[in-house]
């Protein structure tokens, strides 16, 4: 659930900061408490406008693979890119 000023991480979309962005799959929408539209997949008409505020990349995982008693060991480490949305507008 996303309210209008709030920010949210993603996965990387393309486009720079500043970038505008529409989601224009939306699977429930809710206008107060007691009213919400489910999607059948998606909700008809219903449009949340978003603002890029950066591109950047997650923390650094590190993976080790091991099998014992053969010498086998594989590290490798990954990070994940991501981008910061602000929402604008429901």
């Amino acid at each position: 659930m996303v309210s209008p000023n709030s920010k949210i991480l993603i996965e990387k979309l393309l486009g720079d900061a500043g970038a505008e962005v529409v989601f224009d799959k939306v699977l429930l929408h809710s206008t107060d408490d007691k009213q919400a539209q489910i999607g059948k997949p998606y909700v008809a008409g219903a449009k949340v406008l978003g603002k890029v505020l950066k591109q950047a990349r997650a923390r650094k995982i590190k993976i080790f693979k091991y099998k014992s008693k053969i010498r086998y060991r594989r590290r490798r480490g990954h990070r994940q890119e991501y981008t910061e949305v602000e929402i604008t507008k429901l």
